[in-house]
């Protein structure tokens, strides 16, 4: 048919044919607009705003919850959690101190300084690339000992996802947990160490800072979502400062949204503190040259050995979980199962209890209570790991489809995909495992975690 008799048939259709060819044609010319690179680079995020907006107001990821299989034994566990309230516990007792991996811990006794604000910090901000927390506080770890680098630098490596073929910013992978950033330094950065340990403490940090480290703490903070409703998110915190006369801790924060302070220098109270940084079990990250690794290891003190800290932390969560109420006691619950997991010789059954009873515990939140942290597992796998090991592969399943279908507008969570894929083949469903090993992999480019099960399992990424 030839464009003079179509558009004689046109000239003959009725009104209603005519404006449905009408709207038609204007939808088909709009999306060809779109698609125009100068527009869909100004449009893009915008539509994908729109789209997460009505995402989450028709399903509020807050409502999502995850409850184990065994929901027998969680029910028992977690009644027997809310009686131990009613009967008086002795404290539990602290780690045995343990020597250090190369040098023994040693920890001056001279009285810290009242006040110690660190110079030279080169700060960075995140904005303008897609969650670029991690990559903009490790960036000012580094420059601080003198790194000639950025956090695109970081990012390009630990973040493929969110650059794209163009170079410009996409949005796939949301979050870079702490030892993908050490990887990145002991690959990348020569002459530069870093030691990841959980328990921490403010005076810890104090000890560090007065000794010219600043630190790295990963914390829990409270921001408005798209939709207006205030909601809890991950968040790094370059430590650069304490001022013991005030109780705050002068960290560097590297989001800066509408109204709010300028970032460098911000201030926090030793209180406020660490009550975001339960979320995390106290980890904390120090970044040093590694030539001064003695002197780092004889600050840390007990927490020069990676075994003591962790079983710390596990003897701070023990603790809190018989102390706490609310979303505390969840995050200390958590925490448990999360040092469980990370001891030189984990405990994944314990663990997975643990686990089990601080879902149980989130299950029973209420917005009169606290806010939900719905976003947990994008930041954290350790009870992946913990129900993995346990061979319990359907809770592996159902936790990562919940997160990834309930939790986030698009499930851009390669970690949650890996773990998914890990337990489907397990469960004998293999091409379910190869389609989330591979869309992991197109969230996070050449991972090699998911690089690796594919090959080990034959098959081309």
């Amino acid at each position: 048919m030839t464009a003079m008799q179509i558009l004689l048939k046109f000239q003959h259709a009725s009104m209603r044919v005519r404006v449905l060819l009408a709207v038609l044609l204007a939808i088909l010319l709009a999306i060809g607009v779109y698609y125009i690179p100068p527009v869909h680079e100004r449009l893009a995020w915008r539509i994908d705003s729109l789209r997460t907006r009505i995402i989450y107001f028709l399903n509020p990821p807050d409502q999502a919850v995850f409850q184990p299989t065994e929901q027998a034994m969680l029910e028992t566990i977690v009644a027997q959690t809310m009686q131990a309230y009613l009967t008086p516990r002795p404290p539990t007792k602290t780690a045995t101190p343990r020597p250090g991996p190369t040098a023994s811990p040693t920890v001056t006794s001279t009285p810290l300084p009242e006040t110690v604000q660190l110079e030279g910090v080169k700060y960075e901000h995140q904005h303008g690339r897609n969650n670029y927390c991690g990559p903009a506080n490790f960036s000012m770890a580094l420059t601080f000992w003198g790194w000639d680098g950025n956090r695109d630098v970081i990012g390009r490596a630990v973040m493929p996802g969110n650059t794209d073929h163009e170079g410009k910013p996409a949005d796939k992978d949301k979050n870079v947990m702490p030892y993908e950033l050490q990887n990145y330094i002991a690959e990348n950065v020569p002459d530069i160490s870093s030691v990841i340990r959980y328990g921490g403490n403010v005076d810890v940090l104090r000890r560090m800072i007065s000794a010219g480290f600043p630190v790295v703490v990963e914390k829990g903070i409270y921001e408005l979502d798209m939709n207006g409703k205030m909601g809890w998110m991950g968040h790094y915190a370059f430590v650069t400062g304490y001022d013991d006369a005030k109780q705050e801790i002068i960290y560097q924060d590297t989001y800066q949204p509408a109204g709010a302070p300028p970032g460098h220098n911000r201030r926090i109270s030793y209180e406020k503190l660490i009550e975001g940084w339960r979320a995390f079990n106290y980890v904390f990250v120090v970044v040093y040259p590694y030539d001064r690794e003695a002197q780092v290891l004889s600050l840390l003190g007990d927490w020069a050995d990676d075994d003591w800290a962790t079983q710390h932390a596990l003897d701070m969560a023990e603790n809190e979980s018989n102390t706490l109420l609310g979303i505390d006691q969840y995050f200390a619950w958590f925490n448990k199962g999360t040092s469980y997991v990370s001891l030189a010789n984990p405990d994944y059954s314990n663990a997975a209890l643990a686990y089990d009873t601080a879902f149980g515990l989130y299950a029973k939140l209420t917005g009169d209570d606290s806010i939900r942290p719905y976003r947990m597992m994008w930041y954290q796998t350790g009870p992946y790991k913990a129900y993995f090991f346990s061979g319990r592969y359907a809770d592996v399943i159902n936790l990562a489809t919940t997160t990834l279908e309930d939790t986030i507008s698009k499930p851009n969570l390669e970690e949650s995909l890996y773990w998914r894929a890990q337990a489907e083949y397990m469960a004998g469903n293999t091409e379910a495992a190869i389609a989330d090993y591979r869309a992991a992999l197109k969230i996070h480019p050449n991972w090699e975690t998911a690089l690796q099960a594919l090959q080990d399992l034959g098959v081309a990424p």
